[in-house]
């Protein structure tokens, strides 16, 4: 079958085995783990066909390259298995937004704060979004005292991240737990 015009060529994934291992002479290890020493490739290949396993290169950049005669099936599934395990353990951390107005009530920002606290329990960072409108933009003192107040409230458990900055009408700092 002829491949799409400049298409690469398909890629093996997991290391090379049986015929594909191109160097005349191997350090092996047979199956049940004894070293055989520096062996011929043919002998190799034969030595693996009787044992009904495969000849799998181990350590491609040795000299001369180490080869193990073992089960590929086997090898590929367990290494499948520890990638999926290593996936499950990894937490995403994800970035929460919290948007204020300059002039919050203490009650909502009580509920606010409460909010973030759970966030950095949580592991995640937070992004504190401050809106600006109309006549609030002639006092952006008011919104950097209440950075400053969020920043000074939550500095035992959390870093910032991203000093307070304004962009437009919105006034950004990001916090991550620490």
């Amino acid at each position: 079958m002829r491949r799409p015009f400049k298409a690469a060529a398909p890629t093996k994934d997991g290391p090379r085995s049986n015929r594909d291992i191109r160097v005349p002479r191997v350090q092996l290890i047979d199956a049940e783990g004894q070293n055989r020493g520096d062996v011929s490739i043919n002998d190799a290949l034969l030595l693996a066909e009787e044992a009904g396993l495969d000849l799998v290169e181990i350590s491609p950049n040795a000299q001369p390259p180490v080869v193990k005669i073992l089960d590929l099936g086997k090898l590929k599934y367990a290494n499948q298995k520890k990638a999926a395990e290593a996936r499950k353990n990894q937490k995403v951390i994800e970035i929460k937004e919290i948007k204020m107005r300059p002039n919050i009530d203490s009650h909502d920002y009580e509920t606010k704060m409460k909010a973030v606290r759970r966030f950095f329990e949580e592991g995640d960072k937070v992004k504190l979004t401050l809106r600006f409108r109309g006549r609030e933009m002639a006092h952006m003192e008011l919104g950097m005292q209440l950075l400053n107040k969020v920043r000074e409230e939550v500095a035992p458990i959390a870093k910032v991240e991203a000093e307070p900055r304004l962009e437009g009408r919105q006034m950004m700092m990001v916090l991550a737990p620490r």
